[in-house]
């Protein structure tokens, strides 16, 4: 059994292993669960070594021409309070990291969620209803403007959900719901379309090594 072959058998095992939960919990659902987490976890802790801690700290505290920049041992030592959060004694630590990464995130991504979320909604939504060159255009945005609409008075609670109101806002969720349910859709698409290829695997690459073609 050359190479190729056994790694055809480790993850066809392996997979089967996964569906297993579908009858019930086993002892090969959790090694094959326990195995990926723990070739994660390693995969990523040597790709941020050796891509992001080497190139972006190490390289800049210890340059290639020579002499330590001592500026670098901050980072240095905010990133060690991170790891001493599984020291419950020293755990304290790592709040100081965190903050400096949580208000440093925050500020820094405030302008582009501004800009590439709010701002670009609004603007798609102040469009001319007859804009486009059909009907069908035409209907899309009556859709889209009213949709907007309703989906901003159902989160109106300074006033009471009846009436007009609240006929509006009984729109707002069900064009919410529309929302939800189409990106649910896609996300169980996309869960499909992994499924096929494990399939597709199982039946014309990991049966043929038992002699068994389709």
């Amino acid at each position: 059994m050359n190479w190729t072959v056994l790694g055809i058998w480790l993850g066809a095992l392996l997979s089967l292993s996964l569906y297993s939960f579908l009858y019930r919990d086993n002892p090969f659902y959790k090694f094959a669960e326990h195995l990926f987490v723990g070739m994660s976890a390693g995969y990523w802790v040597i790709y941020t070594i050796k891509n992001v801690l080497i190139p972006n700290w190490w390289d800049n505290l210890v340059p290639a021409e020579g002499g330590m920049q001592p500026i670098w041992l901050i980072p240095g030592f905010l990133g060690l309070f991170m790891i001493l959060r599984v020291v419950p004694k020293l755990s304290g630590l790592s709040r100081m990291s965190l903050s400096l990464i949580v208000g440093t995130g925050a500020g820094l991504s405030m302008t582009a969620m501004l800009q590439t979320n709010a701002l670009a909604q609004v603007n798609g939504t102040i469009i001319a209803l007859g804009q486009g060159g059909g009907w069908f255009d035409w209907v899309s945005n009556i859709i889209i403007v009213t949709g907007v609409v309703c989906g901003l008075v159902y989160f109106f609670f300074s006033k009471a959900h009846t009436g007009i109101v609240g006929r509006t806002a009984n729109v707002g969720i069900t064009i919410l719901m529309v929302a939800f349910g189409a990106s649910f859709g896609y996300t169980v698409m996309a869960r499909i379309s992994l499924l096929i290829g494990q399939t597709q695997f199982m039946l014309f690459e990991w049966l043929p090594t038992m002699g068994i073609h389709l």
